[in-house]
């Protein structure tokens, strides 16, 4: 996972002390505090003071005078050197962000797969064996127990289906009971496991 960037003691003090620059609460031409008087003030060492001051001056924003110390040169620049590191936060944080919705999305890309595969692999098992979707039977001229009732054929206990409904000359039957008689042309619509599709054809056909 990225690190997180954290600035810096002495650029801190030194954006600290271009913001007071640029809002006036230290003003232009004026001499900055000396670095023992900072160094108390930000409870750091003079020379992390000093490190903070060399920032400032690279960019033109104090000037070292030796005899008269450090000089305000420029609000307008301290403005700018804010902005940049107001920026450079920004990206910084930009930078954080994106490495953590990567990793977010990673992990949702493989929730997405794994969530796919599980319906696929349920899509595939309840293609076949769905005990709640009907399949379909027709009683041919071949069937031995034209004319017989499903009770009289046992017609659950020797093939493990129910039939829930027949389709007979355009008509629907449903739930027919034990008491409806197989005849040539009528569909069984049947529910029940996987092994219904050898079972029924088996049954209607006579075969052992």
């Amino acid at each position: 996972m990225e690190a997180k960037y954290t600035m810096p003691i002495y650029q801190k003090i030194a954006l600290d002390l271009a913001y007071k620059i640029y809002t006036g609460a230290i003003k232009e031409s004026n001499v900055l505090y000396g670095r023992s008087i900072l160094a108390g003030k930000y409870n750091v060492s003079p020379e992390t003071v000093r490190r903070a001051i060399k920032i400032l001056e690279d960019v033109g924003i104090v000037q070292s005078i030796k005899g008269k110390g450090v000089i305000i040169e420029s609000t307008s620049k301290a403005e700018s050197f804010i902005k940049k590191y107001q920026d450079l936060t920004n990206i910084t944080t930009y930078k954080s962000d994106l490495f953590k919705y990567i990793d977010q999305k990673s992990k949702l890309d493989e929730m997405i797969v794994e969530t796919i595969n599980k319906i696929l692999d349920y899509s595939d098992r309840l293609e076949i064996i769905n005990p709640l979707v009907p399949a379909q039977f027709e009683i041919t001229p071949e069937c031995k127990y034209i004319g017989q009732t499903a009770g009289e054929t046992r017609f659950w206990q020797n093939t493990g289906a129910t039939i829930v409904a027949v389709k007979r000359k355009g008509n629907l039957i449903i739930s027919p009971g034990p008491y409806i008689e197989f005849k040539v042309g009528d569909i069984l619509m049947v529910v029940g496991e996987q092994h219904i599709f050898n079972s029924i054809p088996m049954f209607l056909d006579g075969e052992e």
